[in-house]
C-alpha cells in the first residue's frame, strides 16, 4: 500500500506547538504534503523541520511568513523539483520561487504538494491566482504526458482554494460571489478533471455526501456545526485513482484539538 496525506498547516512552527509533532509521529502516511508551511527550514525545530525516519523537502517562499510547501516521505526521492517553470508553460516561472509547488519522484509515482492562490475578489489577489490557474493546467497537462512515458503515475496534492460542487461546501448558495467557489474557478476545475484527465480520489470514493470537508473557519462555531469547505484535493492521474480503497478527512474530535483549520485528507492506494 502507499498512504498519502495532505495537510495546510497554517504555520507549521505553531501547528507544531498545537499537536502536529504528535500526530506525525502516528501517522501510518508513507508521504506527507505540507502547505502554507510559511518558514524556513533554519526557523523550524529538528524534529519538525528534519524528524528522524522521514526524508524532507522545503519549498519556502521568496516573502518572508508567507506560503511555503513540504513534501515528507519515507523513502529517499529520486528526483525534486520546486516550482514548474522551465517547461514551456507561459508564465509558469512567476511562481518558482513563491512557495506554491513541489514535487517528487519515488518508484513508480510522482508526489506533488501545491498551495493553490487564495485569491480575494476585486483585488491583485485574485489576479495572482488567475494567473496561477492559467500557467498550472497546461503544466498539469504536460506533467501527466511525461510521467505516461516513464511509466509513472502522478498525484498532486493539496489545498487547490476551490470548492468544485455544491456538495464541497456547507454554505454554497451565500458564497456564489466569494472567490473559492466562482464559476469560473469551479470551470476552471472542472477542466483539470476533464482535459487534463486527473481524477479528485475523494469524490471518486465518496461520490453522495456532502463534504466531507476539510476547512472550518476559526469564526463562530463553524467546526463544531461542521459548515465548511472541501478545498484539499488528491488529484490523481486515472491509474493511481483506480488503485485508491480508502479515502478520508482526518478531523478532529473536538474544536480544542484542532492544530490548523485544516484537517489532514489521507487516501491509501494499493501499489
Amino acid at each position: 500500500m502507499l498512504t498519502v496525506t495532505s495537510v495546510n498547516v497554517n504555520g507549521l512552527r505553531a501547528a507544531a506547538k498545537k499537536g502536529f509533532v504528535e500526530w506525525l509521529a502516528g501517522t501510518g502516511a508513507d508521504v506527507v504534503c505540507l502547505q502554507e508551511v510559511r518558514a524556513e527550514l533554519a526557523q523550524l525545530p529538528e524534529g519538525v523541520g528534519t524528524p528522524e525516519g522521514w526524508h524532507t523537502v522545503h519549498a519556502p517562499a521568496a516573502a518572508k511568513g508567507r506560503a511555503g510547501v513540504s513534501l515528507y516521505s519515507r523513502q529517499a526521492p529520486e528526483r525534486v523539483q520546486t516550482g514548474f517553470g522551465g517547461f514551456g508553460v507561459p508564465g509558469a516561472e512567476e511562481f518558482d520561487a513563491s512557495g506554491r509547488y513541489v514535487e517528487i519522484d519515488l518508484p513508480g509515482v510522482t508526489v506533488a504538494s501545491l498551495y493553490l492562490p487564495s485569491g480575494e475578489v476585486g483585488t491583485e489577489r485574485q489576479d495572482e491566482k488567475e494567473r496561477f490557474m492559467a500557467a498550472f493546467l497546461p503544466y498539469l497537462q504536460g506533467l501527466k504526458g511525461r510521467a505516461a512515458a516513464d511509466g509513472r503515475e502522478v498525484v498532486v496534492c493539496g489545498d487547490w482554494n476551490i470548492a468544485h460542487r455544491e456538495a464541497d461546501l456547507k454554505n454554497w448558495k451565500a458564497n456564489r460571489k466569494s472567490s473559492g467557489f466562482l464559476p469560473e474557478e469551479r470551470a476552471w476545475l472542472t477542466r483539470v478533471l476533464e482535459e487534463a484527465a486527473y481524477v479528485d480520489v475523494v469524490r471518486a470514493l465518496h461520490p453522495d455526501v456532502e463534504g466531507p470537508y476539510s476547512w472550518w473557519s476559526y469564526r463562530g462555531r463553524a467546526f463544531d456545526n461542521d459548515s465548511g469547505w472541501r478545498i484539499d484535493y488528491q488529484m490523481a492521474t486515472p491509474g493511481l485513482a483506480g488503485r485508491a480503497v480508502k479515502a478520508w478527512v482526518e478531523r478532529a474530535a473536538t474544536h480544542d484539538e484542532r492544530w490548523s483549520d485544516h484537517a489532514p485528507v489521507t487516501v491509501v492506494y494499493e501499489r
